[in-house]
């Protein structure tokens, strides 16, 4: 945990300061608690706001102060999106975010972050998310955990195992970084040419793709599941968004892949890599969530 010190003069701008060093962290733990970049980035600032209001004078450790701040505000913020997201139009995906910048994105592991894993964890309710991310991407202590979410330390503990347990039952075997990017590569040249059976050849015989538009016309409103469909609907995206090129990037952790047209980020496509081949496609599409991850390139 950030043990900082308060800044000795007191000042706005040394306070200032001391929040900026803490802010890699604050975000990161807002941003795996909900899934998203524009909601993290506004946790943060009203963190920020309660930090300027708070009696620093009194606070031996804003790091612990900002964490459990944050954490609180995440939680209440994610109670409040699971109402909106019932009311979403089609497979709701997390905001990617540009790991290039910090690819840990503030925290000591780089658990909790790769989309697959966060669509996981939105099947938890707000408060059993919050305790597994700063157990196992923070490494905060349990007692602190408990602390923050205002349970017992043995609940927390079960919480957590309960959490990994359910993660570790969804989550497949993984492939090293080269074997991800030697089959992105062919998913794309495939893609390209419109090549359903080259398509095919790369995908995993129960491969699940998702598509986040937001009602966007055109974009599937159920996942897609199935070596065949996934290749078909994978060989359409050159007449989905004519004139579209594929460029390599990094989105949470993995190689990703971006789709620009005329100089506008128009789609981020992320994989999930097995033994047996790509196994998830997330085709990320709708403009909001694309211009949070175009901004989470600059959180550096």
């Amino acid at each position: 945990m950030d043990k900082s010190p308060l800044p000795a003069d007191g000042s706005l701008d040394a306070e200032a300061d001391a929040f900026q060093r803490l802010r890699p962290r604050l975000f990161g733990i807002a941003y795996r608690i909900l899934g998203s970049v524009s909601e993290a980035e506004d946790v943060v600032q009203d963190a920020w706001l309660r930090w300027q209001g708070a009696d620093r004078a009194g606070v031996l450790n804003p790091g612990a102060f900002l964490a459990k701040t944050t954490t609180r505000l995440a939680i209440n913020v994610a109670q409040s999106a699971r109402v909106r997201r019932e009311a979403y139009v089609g497979p709701w995906l997390p905001e990617p975010v540009d790991t290039s910048v910090d690819p840990l994105v503030g925290a000591e592991r780089g658990e909790a972050l790769e989309l697959a894993v966060l669509l996981v964890l939105e099947k938890l309710n707000p408060v059993e998310r919050a305790a597994y991310v700063l157990r196992e991407a923070f490494d905060y202590p349990y007692d602190e955990i408990a602390g923050i979410v205002q349970l017992s330390q043995a609940n927390v503990r079960q919480i957590v195992s309960r959490a990994r347990k359910r993660l570790s039952a969804e989550r497949r075997e993984r492939v090293g970084t080269a074997e991800h990017r030697r089959l992105l590569d062919a998913f794309v040249a495939a893609a390209r040419d419109g090549d359903v059976a080259a398509l095919e050849g790369v995908l995993s015989a129960d491969v699940v793709a998702y598509a986040d538009g937001n009602g966007l016309r055109g974009v599937a409103r159920l996942e897609v599941v199935g070596a065949g469909r996934v290749a078909k609907i994978s060989a359409f995206v050159k007449k989905f968004l004519p004139g579209a090129e594929f460029a390599f990037t990094e989105a949470n952790g993995l190689p990703a892949l971006l789709l620009r047209r005329n100089g506008e980020t128009v789609g981020l496509v992320s994989a999930t890599v097995g033994p047996d081949g790509i196994d998830g496609l997330y085709w990320v599409l709708a403009p909001e969530k694309l211009r949070a991850y175009e901004r989470s390139s600059g959180r550096a």
